[in-house]
Order: structure tokens, then C-alpha cells, then sequence
């Protein structure tokens, strides 16, 4: 059976697709359309009670772009360990690092799926 996210997930993930941060919107053009090495990625995806901002699921890869308010946040560490013990990986960047190194991060990306067997 296929999993049903929250209905007040799926609108809020409708509408962050709708206006997505500079960085958002930067990353998911460098991994939209299979552009990163053919792998699918999908963005703000409700999926249990979270919402991910990119997933790519053939290679169980979750990236997660962040602003000021995830700094030190003990929820997001929770979250994290949740999709670890799920067999996600989570790789996580700063807005700043998108914005101003939008290489270095694909880059990075691009390590994590050959690592998975890309």
C-alpha cells in the first residue's frame, strides 16, 4: 500500500513548490529532470509527517537545504536519525553554501549517489 501523507502535508508541500527559497529554486535546477547523472529527484515531498525538500528514492538520498532557523535544531537531529534508520541518507546545506557554491554542493550530491552504486 502506497503511503498517504497528512492532507495538511501534501497542501503545504503544494504551496512550498509554489514559492521556493533562491536556494530551493537553484538546487532543483541543477537535479530536476534526471540532470545530476540521470538520478530522479523530487522536491518537497510529504512523507510521513515530515516534508523533504529534495528526495531522490532509487538511491534512498535525501538533501535538505536550510536557513537560519534550522541552526542547532534538536529537531531536526531527530528527523534525521528517523530517516537514517529507514535506510535514507541525509545530506543537509546551508542556504549560503547553495547560493554561492551551487558546484561544490552537486558535487557532493553526486559522491553520495556513486556511493549508493550510481
Amino acid at each position: 500500500m502506497r503511503h498517504q501523507p497528512p492532507p495538511i502535508n501534501r497542501g503545504r508541500a503544494r504551496g512550498m513548490r509554489r514559492d521556493p527559497t533562491r536556494a530551493e529554486d537553484m538546487l532543483w535546477e541543477a537535479l530536476r529532470d534526471r540532470r545530476l547523472e540521470g538520478a530522479k529527484f523530487r522536491r518537497q515531498v510529504p512523507l510521513e509527517r515530515y516534508i523533504l525538500d529534495f528526495v531522490c528514492f532509487e538511491h534512498r538520498l535525501i538533501v535538505e537545504v536550510d536557513g537560519w532557523q534550522h541552526a542547532d535544531s534538536p529537531s531536526d537531529g531527530i528527523r534525521d536519525a528517523f530517516f537514517r534508520s529507514q535506510g535514507f541518507r541525509v545530506l543537509r546545506f546551508w542556504n549560503e553554501e547553495v547560493e554561492e557554491n551551487i558546484n561544490a554542493v552537486c558535487l557532493r550530491i553526486l559522491a553520495e549517489l556513486r556511493d549508493s552504486g550510481l
